[in-house]
């Protein structure tokens, strides 16, 4: 198992972040992040035009054939530069959903517009009262003439305010299954909301609305495999901004002086900075390795979550130990730390926190199986 990047994908890391270095500050992320979408079209298009948001995509459908190293690599640089564009909800999560559960139509059709950034699709399955990694899925479809009618309530839909097309799932005839959703069509209601890192979903009622069914023969494997690609690609991305938090700290710490010396003179605050290293380390080594794991066709949730609740315990010690080495000027809107703590505490509470993962390894519950995908 090799944990080096090759060349090509050292250039993609280098093209991304000198990309986003570029369209961003950190004032023009809070700007950014205040407005009315939340992100930026023109940045959209950018990725768009460098290839990132077909990076996923196979060839045939405009795309450029990546897998989950690359992956992890653009969502690195975007945990580290703080970016609020949606490329894991809209792009890289529904385009794996799509590529292993459409046919060659529904491929044609979504793959191709999600490469072109022309359409932005999202991912739908969480449902009020769902407690990570247990999902009930009540929400249901019938057959019609034309296709199927939905209706239900999903929950906590990522960037879903913004997108397209939504990716739905819901038991028909007591099989679960997957669906398409034009957010235009009739039935369709959502509700946006904004998190308090500032990005944005919506929670999205459905009352008959029109679906088109993906022709996935076993949904839940796809769902399971869609759900370890985010949680890996969420840990790339925290270990990112926990690279950046920690670069910040560090720097801070022999720049700020106290008793006319630096704060980095003090052994006590170097011991500190020091585990906060060890701690990110640790949740860096996890990540790759789960995400080596993922890039060999086996999506297994047991690495994924080992991976996360390191994720999870790291963000969580380093968001507050930066915060409180950096004084006053940490708990200010106006210093970038506090947003780093934000966006760690929100990426931990995706798709379970810590003591979710820690509960779910200690009692191998029937969600975790290894599963390989050819």
């Amino acid at each position: 198992m090799d944990f080096e990047l090759t060349a090509e994908q050292e250039a993609l890391k280098d093209a991304v972040r000198a990309l986003l270095k570029r369209s961003y500050d950190f004032d023009l992320v809070k700007r950014t992040l205040d407005g009315d979408q939340g992100w930026r079209t023109d940045v959209w298009q950018a990725l768009r035009d460098m290839g990132v948001l077909g990076l996923t995509v196979g060839e045939e459908y405009g795309g450029a054939g990546a897998g989950p190293v690359e992956v992890a690599v653009v969502m690195g640089e975007i945990g580290r530069l703080h970016i609020p564009e949606p490329v894991l909800s809209c792009a890289f999560v529904p385009a794996e959903v799509i590529a292993r559960a459409g046919d060659h139509r529904q491929k044609e059709t979504y793959l191709s517009a999600i490469a072109a950034g022309s359409s932005l699709g999202a991912l739908a399955h969480e449902e009020e009262g769902d407690r990570w990694p247990h999902r009930r899925v009540a929400t249901t479809a019938r057959p019609t003439a034309d296709g199927y009618a939905l209706s239900g309530a999903k929950a906590l839909v990522r960037h879903g305010d913004c997108a397209d097309f939504l990716i739905v799932s819901a038991r028909c005839d007591g099989e679960l299954a997957l669906f398409v959703v034009d957010v235009s069509a009739e039935g369709v209601t959502r509700t946006p909301y904004r998190s308090h890192d500032g990005r944005r979903g919506a929670h999205v009622t459905f009352a008959d609305a029109a679906a088109e069914r993906l022709a996935a023969g076993d949904a839940a494997e796809v769902l399971r495999y869609a759900e370890v690609l985010e949680q890996v690609a969420l840990c790339a991305e925290a270990v990112g901004a926990m690279d950046e938090a920690l670069r910040m700290t560090t720097e801070y710490l022999t720049v700020r002086r106290q008793f006319g010396v630096p704060l980095s003179s003090f052994q006590a605050l170097k011991h500190r900075a020091a585990d906060l290293y060890v701690l990110v380390e640790l949740a860096r080594s996890l990540t790759l390795y789960a995400t080596s794991v993922l890039e060999e066709g086996i999506a297994d949730v047991v690495v994924a979550s080992r991976a996360k609740l390191q994720v999870c315990r790291a963000a969580r010690a380093l968001g507050h130990e930066a915060i409180h080495l950096h004084g006053g000027i940490g708990v200010t809107d106006e210093h970038p730390i506090g947003h780093y703590a934000s966006r760690l505490m929100s990426i931990e509470q995706t798709l379970g926190g810590a003591d979710d993962h820690l509960a779910a390894l200690a009692s191998a519950v029937d969600e975790y199986e290894t599963i390989t995908v050819g």
